[in-house]
C-alpha cells in the first residue's frame, strides 16, 4: 500500500464517521419529535396529519375547485355503529392487542414476496394511524419500520379508545375527505353520530382504497362487502 494511500485512509474513516454521527443523530430527533407530539395528544386535539398536508398540496395544485373537507368531533359523538363497523372491517382484535398482529404481518410477507412486490401491510388500526399522521404513501420496508416504531409509540403514550377517537377523526374517506363527520356529511348529507348500520358498514369498507369506491360508489363488492361487515359488527369489541 502507497503512501498516499494510508494517509488518506484516516480522513475517510473520520469522514464516514461523521456522516453516520449526523445520520443517527437525525434519525434519533425524529424519533424524539413523534414521541413528543404522540404525547402531547393526550391533552390536544391533532389539527392535520401527514396525509391530510399531503393531499391539500395535491388538491391546490390539480383541483383548485376542491377544498379539504374534514371537521373534528368527540368520540361520543361519532356512531356506535361506525365503530363497530371499522374494528370488525379492519382490526378484530383491536381492543385486546398491542397494536401488532404478528400472524397478519407474516401473512403479509409471504404475499409480498410471491408477488415480488410489496401490496400487503397486515396493518391494524394503530399501524394506519401511525402511517396517516406521520409518514407517506410510499410502500417500502424502511416506510414499515417506522411505522412499527411510531405504533409502539402510540400503543405506550395513549389508551385505546383515544388511539380509535383521533384515527375516526383522521382516517381518509374519499378525494380530499378525512374523519367520519366529514365523510357523513360527504356521502349522506348527515352527522357522524347519526349514521346507520348499513352506512357505517359501506364506509368501513371504503377505507382500503377511499379514492377508489369514491368514484365507485356502485360497486357490487361495495355492495356485498358491506353486507359481510354488517352482519359482523355485533360481535365487535369496543374499546374501553
Amino acid at each position: 500500500m502507497t503512501a498516499t494511500k494510508r494517509s488518506h485512509q484516516p480522513g475517510l474513516v473520520r469522514w464516514s464517521f461523521y456522516v453516520g454521527a449526523v445520520v443517527a443523530s437525525a434519525w434519533l430527533a425524529t424519533q424524539a419529535f413523534y414521541f413528543i407530539q404522540i404525547g402531547v395528544w393526550n391533552y390536544v386535539n391533532p389539527h392535520s396529519s401527514a396525509f391530510m398536508r399531503a393531499d391539500a398540496w395535491r388538491l391546490s395544485a390539480d383541483r383548485p375547485d376542491l377544498a379539504l373537507q374534514h371537521q373534528w368531533v368527540p368520540y361520543e359523538q361519532i356512531s356506535r355503529n361506525l365503530k363497530r363497523a371499522i374494528i370488525a372491517s379492519e382490526d378484530a382484535n383491536f381492543a385486546n392487542n398491542n397494536g401488532y398482529e404478528t400472524d397478519a404481518i407474516l401473512q403479509a410477507w409471504e404475499k409480498n414476496k410471491a408477488r415480488g412486490k410489496i401490496v400487503s401491510g397486515g396493518s391494524t388500526i394503530t399501524q394506519q394511524l401511525a402511517r396517516n399522521l406521520f409518514l407517506s404513501r410510499e410502500k417500502s420496508y424502511i416506510r414499515k419500520g417506522q411505522e412499527l416504531i411510531i405504533t409502539w409509540m402510540l400503543e405506550t403514550l395513549l389508551d385505546k379508545e383515544r388511539i380509535f377517537e383521533i384515527y375516526l377523526n383522521s382516517v381518509e374517506w374519499g378525494n380530499g375527505v378525512y374523519g367520519a363527520q366529514a365523510a357523513a356529511g360527504y356521502y349522506y348529507k348527515s352527522s357522524a353520530a347519526k349514521l346507520s348500520s348499513w352506512q357505517a358498514a359501506r364506509l368501513a369498507v371504503m377505507l382500503p382504497r377511499p379514492k377508489y369506491f369514491d368514484a365507485h360508489r356502485n360497486s357490487p363488492y361495495l355492495a356485498s362487502r358491506a353486507g359481510v361487515i354488517a352482519r359482523r359488527m355485533g360481535a365487535a369489541e369496543l374499546p374501553q
